[in-house]
């Protein structure tokens, strides 16, 4: 989790102005043209970073939630080792909140996919891949 929020951190740090137009290092994306379902996370987290929430959720929608998510679970986990016993332990452990959360990603990058498929001609899909 603590990757999860050093790594944009560090590409703040090093940004050189042009994060929205740099070729994605997603293997999925780079085969295909299209975005997986986790694309955007870490431009997102960036922007968050910035305090540009508006751009940080139009890069992913759950990007903040992620977020918020790694840092509960930082503090939550920190707070098990300290006191050495469980905290929460049946906070996410639920099958009702994986279905949701599923559910809620398969809709959103369904979406996403849509709207990328209108917005962007063949050829463009093709150069966002290895096979330009």
């Amino acid at each position: 989790m603590l990757l999860v929020l050093i790594i944009p951190f560090f590409i703040l740090l090093t940004n050189s102005g042009n994060l929205e137009s740099e070729q994605s290092f997603c293997p999925f994306k780079m085969l295909t043209g299209f975005p997986c379902p986790g694309c955007g996370i870490t431009k997102s987290l960036v922007y968050l970073y910035e305090g540009d929430l508006l751009k940080s959720i139009a890069f992913h929608l759950f990007g903040p939630v992620v977020l918020v998510l790694a840092f509960y679970f930082l503090i939550k986990l920190s707070l098990e080792l300290y006191y050495k016993k469980p905290f929460f332990a049946n906070t996410f452990n639920k099958k009702k909140w994986t279905y949701i959360f599923v559910a809620l990603l398969i809709v959103y990058h369904t979406t996403r996919i849509i709207f990328f498929i209108k917005d962007n001609s063949f050829d463009a899909i093709l150069k966002e891949s290895i096979w330009r």
